[in-house]
């Protein structure tokens, strides 16, 4: 989202000629996948953590562009909103002991970020939405101050033609509107990439979209927006309205939205990048100079600019990724599904259960998109983000059950078969499964931790409700720094 733009005004031949070179980015992209020309497998993952900005009070602190030049590495990066920031981790092959490497760098990396936020009067908290928030940060002046950011935020509200509605029932009810899009920087995620082949895309990306359900229940950890109680994880609600172009009628009508879970199964990464430039008209309509059929005409890598921009302003859960690395095209997939936080430790554990039931799930001889509506997959994925880890989830063989009885029946040992597969040390397989398993045993997620935390500052320590947020939300970040899992953390 962050890439840097120079155009800010388009015209209407601007929109024309971006419209053809998307069309002949996508016949490139199928003559790629039928040639073969993309890297051989690499076993590599990567990470992204999103990261908000607070003060002394757990406010949020609209400080990044200091925070990040007194950073000054090029791992942390601007996001939408000024009390935002990004950490890009390098990609680590998946085996061995990958996961003690990734926890130790994350954490090095976040402590040096704290310390030099703390300069600038800031700290660093990992949390999927800052529960201090209020609908007064949500302004223009707010957002990170990177042109692109402004220029799509101008693209969404002339496309929408009317200012955004926040409508949210949940524990509590939000009922407020929006005349920017800042209100989607409220939230912060946690985005795991997965390098694949042309092959064996589909089955990664029907696998990832099978198990949103249950990762978005067993990992929420966005209990607030705006001072009310809503989703257990709030994020996928608020992404879909803060950024959606569609006025009421569009709506009325099933014209698609930006924020989209999907509604088909795949057989081709062709196929999403298809439903793209079929559904979707372009945000930032900017061109670039390379003609992507010569390239490949000539025998030159083609890069795809425009395919991948516009696939950077289209927020599926799980994201088809073309990128091009050491002079040769890959693909990945990318779950968008989690939320950041609560600890490193977590992460890591949410990370583990991820790559073990994909491994396992493309593995099936009878795989699950096979036996699962995808319809089924979608009211998981609502679902699970509503109610956390008391949903019940639909999955084929158990019918409608409590998400935390699927995952220690079959998704757990899953996991642990499909971690074996990759080569991951035991005794780290062992060590962040044990989390998943302690967090489903004990019903305690972030997102669970925080409502308890909460109603025991309002009902036990007489505050009112912004005070009982902030409290909330300094103890969470105390919890957070000492580094130890949610589950374990005590309310009071």
């Amino acid at each position: 989202m962050g890439e840097k733009v120079d155009q800010v005004e388009f015209t209407r031949s601007d929109r024309q000629r971006y419209r053809h070179k998307l069309r002949r980015c996508l016949a490139t992209l199928e003559r790629l996948v039928e040639l073969g020309r993309f890297e051989s497998p690499r076993k590599l993952m990567g990470v992204e953590i999103e990261l908000n900005l607070t003060d002394a009070d757990g406010l949020p602190c609209m400080v990044n562009d200091a925070v990040l030049d007194s950073i000054a590495s090029p791992d942390f990066q601007t996001e939408l909103g000024q009390f935002n920031i990004e950490v890009n981790i390098p990609p680590h092959r998946l085996a061995g002991p990958v996961f003690s490497e990734l926890a130790e760098e994350l954490r090095t990396s976040l402590d040096y970020a704290d310390r030099k936020a703390a300069d600038s009067g800031a700290r660093i908290v990992m949390i999927g939405i800052l529960p201090t928030l209020t609908d007064a940060h949500m302004v223009l002046e707010n957002l990170s101050h990177n042109p692109r950011y402004t220029l799509l935020n101008d693209q969404i509200l002339m496309a929408r033609g009317e200012d955004i509605r926040l409508q949210i029932e949940g524990v509590e009810r939000l009922d407020t509107t929006s005349t920017t899009i800042a209100p989607e920087a409220a939230c912060t995620s946690v985005q795991l990439h997965l390098q694949v082949t042309p092959d064996n895309f589909a089955a990664a990306w029907n696998a990832a979209q099978s198990v949103s359900g249950v990762q978005v229940a067993l990992g929420a950890n966005s209990a607030f927006l705006f001072g009310r109680e809503l989703w257990r994880e709030t994020r996928p609600i608020l992404f879909e309205q803060s950024c959606d172009t569609r006025p009421e009628e569009l709506i009325a009508q099933g014209v698609r939205p930006l924020t989209w879970f999907g509604e088909r199964w795949i057989d081709s990464v062709v196929d999403l990048f298809t439903e793209n430039v079929r559904y979707f008209p372009s945000l930032l309509p900017i061109c670039d100079d390379e003609d992507p059929v010569e390239a490949l005409d000539r025998g030159d890598v083609p890069h795809l600019r425009e395919l991948k921009l516009h696939n950077g302003t289209i927020y599926r859960w799980n994201r088809p990724v073309y990128d091009v690395a050491r002079g040769k095209p890959h693909l990945r997939v990318e779950n968008r599904v989690l939320p950041a936080g609560p600890t490193v430790a977590d992460i890591i554990a949410n990370s583990a259960f991820y790559y073990g039931v994909l491994r396992s799930l493309v593995e099936d001889e009878t795989p699950v998109w096979r036996r699962m509506p995808f319809e089924q997959a979608a009211e998981n994925f609502h679902t699970g983000a509503r109610l956390g880890i008391e949903a019940p989830i639909g999955w084929p063989g158990f019918g409608r059950v409590p998400v935390t009885e699927l995952v220690l029946r079959e998704l757990l040992p899953r996991a642990y078969r499909g971690l074996d597969a990759w080569g991951i040390d035991p005794r780290e397989r062992d060590e962040y499964l044990g989390i998943i398993e302690q967090r489903c045993l004990r019903r305690t997620n972030g997102a669970a931790w925080q409502s308890a935390m909460f109603h025991h500052a309002r009902d036990r320590m007489g505050l009112d409700r912004l005070g009982a947020l902030r409290a909330m939300t300094l103890r969470y970040a105390e919890h957070m720094r000492d580094g130890e899992p949610v589950h374990t953390w005590p309310v009071g």
